[in-house]
């Protein structure tokens, strides 16, 4: 599933193309994706024209000058296309301004499009419980000490709860926890002041340059302009299990809740 990279490396790759520009045609090829589409999302958009661009956790927003902003979730398999030559059955909603057709491609049909208020994003529903976003100020080792507080579940679960920091998923957990040094299964409310502030440098490290590459291509996912995103080839641990670490112990890996887990039990404590 696409996480917070690639909807970010989204964002980025649409908005030159986006921004400033009016819709003049809007075409919803289907009823719906993972839900039904707004009812008159088509008439509502005709004509808008788009003010910004930018994301909240795993979702893609789009402001427009009528106080709207359409939200997209990429699901599974979903991805924006730009000037596609031709229109394939698994674009499903189609978007044209005077100078560019952007496609949503989803060919499993677990993404998501909604129309919601600007001014109201923050009560709406799937983001008002959200915790900070990781690359924001408001994500600092005295947030997660006071969510990990007393807590006997594996830091890696809550890292991955959405009400503790929003668009974290799993490939980028196991690795910034690598990259701090903390073990996976640890009680979050064992990990030491010290020790958070290294991890939320290292979240930080993670996707700075999980974004710089373009993301981790998985399955289906490649960035609007059609090409792939390269974090993959940076993987530490993710995917990696038997192989050797760079402190000399092995990568394993564990499932937990339907989610594998890579780590080095060496140098991960």
């Amino acid at each position: 599933m696409p996480e917070l990279p690639e909807v970010e490396t989204t964002v980025r790759g649409l908005r030159p193309v986006l921004e400033g520009q009016v819709l003049e045609r809007v075409t919803l090829r289907r009823g719906d994706l993972r839900r039904p589409f707004p009812e008159g999302l088509g008439q509502h958009l005709s004509g808008a024209r788009v003010t910004g661009l930018g994301r909240r956790a795993k979702y893609g927003l789009i402001d427009t000058d009528r106080g709207d902003t359409l939200i997209f979730h990429l699901g599974m398999s979903g991805r924006w296309r730009i000037d596609p030559e031709e229109l394939g059955k698994h674009d499903h909603f189609v978007l044209e301004t005077g100078k560019h057709r952007l496609a949503l491609n989803d060919a499993r049909r677990f993404g998501s499009l909604d129309l919601v208020p600007t001014a109201g994003l923050d009560a709406w529903p799937a983001f008002a419980a959200l915790g900070p976003e990781p690359l924001g100020s408001g994500f600092t080792a005295a947030h997660l000490a006071a969510k990990f507080k007393d807590r006997i579940a594996p830091v890696k679960a809550l890292l991955l709860d959405q009400r503790v920091v929003a668009g974290l998923g799993n490939i980028y957990v196991c690795e910034a926890l690598f990259l701090a040094g903390i073990a996976p299964t640890r009680a979050a409310g064992t990990v030491t002041r010290p020790r958070l502030a290294k991890l939320v440098d290292a979240v930080r490290e993670v996707l700075e340059a999980a974004i710089a590459a373009g993301g981790s291509t998985l399955r289906d996912y490649a960035r609007p302009d059609g090409e792939l995103g390269y974090f993959a080839k940076q993987w530490r641990v993710y995917g990696r299990e038997g192989e050797p670490c760079a402190c000399g112990g092995l990568v394993e890996r564990r499932v937990d809740g339907g989610r594998s887990t890579f780590w080095c039990p060496r140098c991960q404590k």
